[in-house]
């Protein structure tokens, strides 16, 4: 299965592993899985360190490194993606979470996350 994992999720799995629910750690584990991250969660999270924001404090450009050197995916946010936001009902404002969501959407991939206002969307959002 094609997982996205939100930012929430990824900065987690990235560097604190024993913040991760045990069924988030279960599917991140399971070999037959994919683990993907999106380039709008980089940028998320690019922005929030700038802002000074202590739960951002990751080096983006290191992050992106680790992620590709352990197998995960990047998924780039494309046109297609964007304009589907505009059909996503109005459950959460957080933009980031937003085109994650569309993202999953588009691509036919589960984005996991442990955010309960994400995890109140219709289709492939699986709350862990």
């Amino acid at each position: 299965m094609k997982l996205l994992l939100d930012t929430q999720i990824l900065l987690q799995a990235a560097g604190q592993p024993e913040r991760l629910s045990t069924a988030a750690r279960k599917l991140l584990n399971d070999p037959g899985n994919d683990l993907l991250f999106s380039a709008a969660s980089l940028w998320e999270i690019a922005i929030k360190r700038t802002l000074g924001r202590e739960d951002f404090r990751v080096e983006p450009r290191l992050l992106r490194r680790g992620l590709l050197n352990n197998g995960y995916a990047e998924l780039p946010v494309t046109s297609q993606h964007a304009v589907n936001i505009d059909g996503l009902p109005p459950l959460h404002k957080d933009p980031f979470d937003r085109l994650l969501l569309a993202q999953a959407l588009s691509e036919g991939i589960t984005i996991i996350t442990g955010d309960p206002q994400l995890a109140r969307y219709p289709g492939p959002v699986r709350k862990v």
